[in-house]
């Protein structure tokens, strides 16, 4: 997905990972002293080796294995704290941090980055018949990695965020391979790929074809990534790979109501979800796999403020970081996140159809317990389902909260009077344990006179 105008919320939760004045102090003159060291230091030398039937990932000539996270705003520190030991971006200038503070934040806390050099889009109006165009974006990419191609925290270059998604022009790729050719001029020390939508028998050729220059391929996939292993193995694709972008369920992938809006899983579900695929794409090693950075670590609106993000907006972390911690490092968290087993709306679940009155008076019931047995709060609220044309991971308008009557809003089972306009609505429910983790939950339902049917919503991304 594309992140080119996230709108993240910062997940600031270095109080929860690291306790005492002593180690916030350290950790602030660390990051101080990163720039004189970064600049002494010089750059890591990082490459693609075969060995016998595997690829290894070296890094200043040692194996690197790569446990990291899509993050753009979200905590460096944090997933520093939880075992991670890499991030990816999606730009350069994230527009609140430049790059260079990026990367020396990362080398304050032993991170490494691999940084994405933003090119054009042909869904975004970029036309790579072009020509002008065309050099104008290879100067912009060689700026960039003479910049920041000396950094020690640098791992590799990721030129473009899935340029393939529904391209036309081919060109496309001949300019990601020029790039690439540039980069390997003048940066001897830093692997290419670029990260691709899904990956098929016709990507693969254009790989071959059009972009011979890179030094790996990334691939990115979701709910459909327990099958990449099976697919790559179909079309005999033998080569190196990353998976630059893994994590929950897409919205795409998903049931939907009859009314055409997407079911998003509980927290709970997607901590399942995310450990599937872990177990059957990124940590059954096939020899061909480098590394992989998971999806996301921060919080973002895409289709709901939850779909995509393992942190809630003030930083809460949810069960899927509970385990990507122990995941990374053996051990699970002091302080598990809460489960959530089930919400229902009316005595339904969201596949059920919930087709209300206006004016409806229904009964909301949360299912949910901490590990440690903590007392749990509650937030409720409904929002109305806005119609969208973004795509890609574009960045979305929050949809806007409506005002409900609701009682025992404080508890796990309220009740609420439904909307008097007509449409389609979602009660969403955070619940949080009150030692920075969360769990959530939401729920579509439609509101129509008794003998209606809603009418089917269709997505039509620009």
């Amino acid at each position: 997905m594309n992140r080119r105008r996230q709108t993240l919320a910062a997940v600031l939760l270095l109080p929860l990972v690291l306790s005492g004045a002593a180690n916030t102090a350290a950790a602030a003159a660390a990051a101080r002293a990163a720039p004189a060291a970064a600049a002494a230091q010089g750059p890591v030398p990082v490459r693609v080796t075969r060995e016998g039937n595997r690829y290894v990932l070296l890094r200043d000539g040692k194996p690197y294995t790569v446990n990291g996270a899509g993050l753009e705003f979200g905590s460096m520190h944090e997933l520093a704290a939880r075992g991670g030991n890499s991030f990816r971006t999606w730009r350069t200038e994230n527009g609140k941090q430049s790059a260079r503070e990026v990367l020396d934040t990362a080398a304050s806390l032993g991170l490494t980055v691999a940084m994405c050099i933003e090119i054009g889009r042909e869904r975004l109006k970029f036309n790579y018949d072009n020509r002008r165009a065309v050099a104008r974006q290879l100067e912009y990419a060689r700026r960039e990695v003479l910049k920041y191609k000396d950094h020690p925290a640098l791992l590799a270059w990721i030129i473009g965020n899935e340029p393939n998604l529904r391209y036309k022009n081919p060109k496309v790729f001949d300019a990601i391979n020029d790039i690439s050719k540039m980069i390997h001029e003048v940066d001897p020390h830093h692997p290419t790929t670029t990260a691709l939508a899904g990956f098929d028998a016709s990507l693969a050729r254009i790989v071959e074809t059009r972009m011979p220059d890179l030094d790996f391929i990334s691939i990115q996939m979701y709910g459909d990534i327990v099958n990449l292993r099976r697919y790559l193995d179909e079309m005999d694709y033998r080569g190196p790979y990353m998976v630059t972008e893994w994590g929950a369920t897409g919205h795409w992938e998903v049931d939907k109501t009859t009314w055409g809006r997407p079911i998003e899983h509980t927290s709970s579900e997607k901590a399942a979800s995310y450990r599937l695929a872990h177990d059957t794409a990124i940590r059954a090693d096939d020899g061909r796999l480098i590394g992989n950075y998971v999806f996301l670590w921060g919080q973002k609106q895409e289709r709901t403020p939850t779909w995509y993000g393992m942190f809630l907006e003030d930083g809460s972390a949810t069960e899927t970081v509970d385990y990507l911690q122990y995941s990374w490092t053996g051990a699970w968290p002091a302080n598990r996140s809460p489960r959530v087993e089930s919400l229902l709306l009316d005595g339904k679940r969201a596949i059920d159809n919930i087709v209300l009155a206006p004016g409806q008076r229904v009964v909301a019931s949360l299912q949910a317990s901490d590990p440690e047995g903590r007392p749990l709060a509650y937030t409720w609220w409904v929002t109305r389902e806005i119609r969208l044309k973004q795509d890609g991971g574009d960045d979305e308008p929050m949809p806007p909260t409506i005002k409900v009557t609701m009682e025992g809003a404080d508890g796990a089972q309220p009740a609420l009077i439904a909307p008097r306009r007509k449409g389609a609505y979602r009660l969403f429910v955070y619940v949080r344990d009150g030692a920075g983790s969360a769990g959530h939950a939401n729920i579509p339902f439609y509101v129509t006179e008794p003998g209606t049917k809603p009418p089917v919503y269709v997505e039509k991304p620009e």
